[in-house]
C-alpha cells in the first residue's frame, strides 16, 4: 500500500479515535463530577467538622496523587519497560500501554480527576466554614470562608508542585505501581481502562495492504 494512503489511513483513524475520546472523557468528567459530588456532600453534611476536615484533605490528597500518575506517565519512557513485557511480567506490558496512551491517561488524571477534585474541594470548604460557624457562633464568616480558600489553595498548589518532583524523578517507580493496580482491575473485575489504538492502525493497515 503507498505511504501516503497509509499516512491518510492512520490520520483518519487517529481522527476519529480522538473524536471519540473527547466524547467519552466528557461523559466520565460529568458522571464522576455528579458522583464525587453526591459522596463528598452526603460524608461532609453527616460528619462533625473535625471528620469533614479529614475528607477535605483526602479530596485534595486524592487530587494530587492523579496528577503526580498523570505527569509521570507524559514524561516517562517506555524502553525500560520493554524487557518486562517480552519477559512476560503483566507490569511491564500495562506501563508500555501507559505510555504509548500518555495524552488520554494525563488528561484523566490531571484534567479529569485533578480538576474534579479542586471542584470538590472548595464546595467543601464552604460546608466545613458552615459547620464551624454553626458550631462555634463565630460571626466574621468572610474572614473564615478566606482562611479556609487559602489553606485549599495552598495545599493543592503545594500538594501538585511536590507531586511533579516526585513524578519527574520517579515515574519510572510511579509508572510501575500504577500498572499493578492496572492489572488488578483488569485481571480481577475484567476492567480494561487502556484502549491499544497502536496496535489498531496496525492491523487496520496490514488489512488494507
Amino acid at each position: 500500500m503507498p505511504k501516503k494512503k497509509v499516512e491518510k489511513t492512520n490520520k483518519s483513524l487517529n481522527k476519529r479515535y480522538n473524536i471519540k475520546w473527547i466524547t467519552v472523557i466528557s461523559l466520565w468528567t460529568f458522571v464522576l463530577a455528579i458522583l464525587f459530588s453526591l459522596i463528598s456532600e452526603n460524608l461532609l453534611r453527616n460528619f462533625n467538622s473535625t471528620f469533614a476536615f479529614i475528607i477535605l484533605i483526602f479530596i485534595v490528597l486524592l487530587g494530587v496523587t492523579f496528577d503526580t500518575i498523570g505527569i509521570a506517565v507524559a514524561s516517562a519512557d517506555e524502553k525500560p519497560f520493554h524487557s518486562m513485557a517480552a519477559n512476560k511480567i503483566a507490569e511491564g506490558r500495562y506501563a508500555v500501554k501507559l505510555v504509548r496512551n500518555a495524552g488520554p491517561v494525563s488528561n484523566f488524571c490531571n484534567d479529569v480527576v485533578g480538576d474534579i477534585c479542586g471542584i470538590i474541594s472548595g464546595g467543601a470548604g464552604t460546608i466545613i466554614v458552615l459547620k464551624v460557624v454553626n458550631t462555634y457562633g463565630f460571626k466574621k464568616v468572610t474572614i473564615i470562608s478566606v482562611i479556609m480558600s487559602a489553606f485549599i489553595a495552598s495545599l493543592t498548589v503545594g500538594g501538585k508542585a511536590f507531586g511533579k518532583e516526585i513524578a519527574l524523578k520517579k515515574n519510572e517507580e510511579i509508572l510501575y505501581y500504577t500498572s499493578k493496580i492496572l492489572k488488578v482491575l483488569d485481571e480481577k473485575l475484567q476492567i480494561n481502562i487502556l484502549p491499544d489504538l497502536k496496535k489498531k492502525v496496525k492491523k487496520k493497515d496490514k488489512e488494507r495492504e
